[in-house]
């Protein structure tokens, strides 16, 4: 546990609290979104920075942009291996076998390259008017003049139909494909599941689901999608049973929370600050740069870990072999080394790709060209029916410090006069 009770975290103040008590992931930091000031303060102060106490036990904290760069591009000493965040692997579970992206060159490299031509430009070509026509199916059937959660019926429902595309995924089925995600890294207790062997009945499910999908196409494995892909590459055709689960999830996971939470985020975001609402409004042309500002300010999946290989100074800190290190990416979103006026949203903000939200180097997310093809069609579409959509309560935030994300926020709709 950490040095401070949890309960207690919110009643410190960021600005006084001992450096060495700061622990940047505790929960209630993610659910009340009070964790600025405190990233503000370490990025100051202490940029890598020890937490010997945690929830998830001792861990470093990289928190500018230049560090986790560096970090990012050393991976002979920040290994991938064993997992990409601050939870460790359940060392009992039957599926701890790495995913490509918990693995390190030439593995990583070899399984990235069987799947990366899904997103290839040609194809997310012919991906757009399928976006674009889903996207207009799910804005027509809201309910104009009622209250309803745009998490629910927008968010997940526009990301699991993208995902059941890009599988081939049996159409009727795609919320398990959103309930799968949601299982992988959630807490325990909070609602989806409550005990490892919980999560572990679940992702059997899911396993034995891909199973029979993996053996329909393995007589024509012809097609565009990520199984068929997997089943012509040389190195992921004989993947183990948990490794091909793992690399299934990972593809579930990376094509839903990115899109998702950002979906979300984007239109908190600009009714957080209506004069940016009134720019796009009054400049639809600004939706690709605004798109990018969107997933920034959102930054969805929130860190990514790193373990040492061996013995390391980083900058005169010593980190030891096998330590966690974290780069947390809201964080070197919100840097002001790297980024003008970080803490504002600006939707015509000069060099908006300039974020480390998709990561960065070997592992940067392979889909992100697709994750914001999605966000700006849907704005497009969004635009040429209501002039705006108004947040009518506080969101409900997933309780997490990985997945920056939404599970309730409640709008209201105001068509165009």
């Amino acid at each position: 546990m950490s040095s401070q009770p949890l309960a207690s975290m919110l009643d410190f103040d960021p600005a006084t609290m001992p450096l060495k008590n700061i622990d940047i992931s505790h929960i209630d930091l993610w659910t009340k979104d009070k964790k600025w000031d405190y990233f503000r303060r370490l990025r100051d102060e202490a940029p890598i920075h020890y937490c010997a106490s945690s929830e998830y036990g001792p861990y470093w904290s990289i928190t500018r942009f230049e560090d986790i760069m560096k970090v990012e591009k050393n991976w002979q000493v920040f290994s991938s291996f064993p997992s990409i965040t601050i939870a460790d692997p359940d060392t009992e579970s039957d599926f701890s076998a790495p995913t490509f992206i918990a693995m390190d060159p030439p593995n990583h490299d070899d399984q990235r390259k069987t799947v990366q031509g899904v997103v290839a430009p040609p194809n997310l070509k012919e991906m757009e008017a399928t976006i674009r026509s889903r996207a207009a199916t799910i804005l027509d059937s809201l309910p104009i003049g009622e209250t309803f959660n745009w998490v629910e019926r927008v968010s997940v429902e526009l990301t699991t139909q993208m995902l059941a595309t890009l599988f081939d995924f049996p159409f009727e089925d795609r919320a398990k494909l959103t309930h799968w995600s949601d299982v992988t890294f959630t807490r325990l207790g909070e609602g989806i599941v409550d005990t490892e062997e919980e999560r572990r009945a679940e992702l059997m499910e899911c396993l034995d689901y891909f199973l029979r999908l993996w053996k329909k196409r393995e007589d024509d494995p012809s097609g565009n999608d990520l199984i068929s892909m997997m089943i012509r590459g040389d190195a992921t055709r004989h993947l183990s049973p948990p490794e091909y689960l793992g690399n299934i999830l990972l593809l579930i996971v990376g094509g839903n929370d990115t899109t998702r939470n950002s979906i979300t985020g984007g239109l908190l975001a600009l009714n957080q600050n209506p004069a940016e609402y009134d720019k796009l409004r009054n400049n639809p042309e600004v939706i690709p740069n605004m798109v990018s500002e969107i997933i920034r300010w959102v930054t969805p999946l929130a860190h990514m870990r790193r373990t040492a290989t061996c013995d390391y100074d980083f900058d005169g800190q010593q980190i030891k072999k096998g330590d966690k290190v974290i780069m947390w990416y809201a964080s070197a979103n919100r840097d002001e080394r790297n980024i003008d006026k970080p803490d504002e949203f600006i939707i015509d903000r000069e060099r908006a790709r300039n974020h480390i939200s998709f990561g960065f180097g070997l592992h940067r997310c392979m889909g992100n060209r697709l994750a914001e093809m999605q966000l700006r069609v849907l704005w497009e579409e969004i635009q040429k029916r209501f002039s705006y959509i108004e947040v009518v309560d506080k969101p409900q935030r997933v309780p997490s410090c990985f997945v920056h994300g939404y599970s309730d926020l409640q709008v209201r709709l105001h068509p165009l006069t």
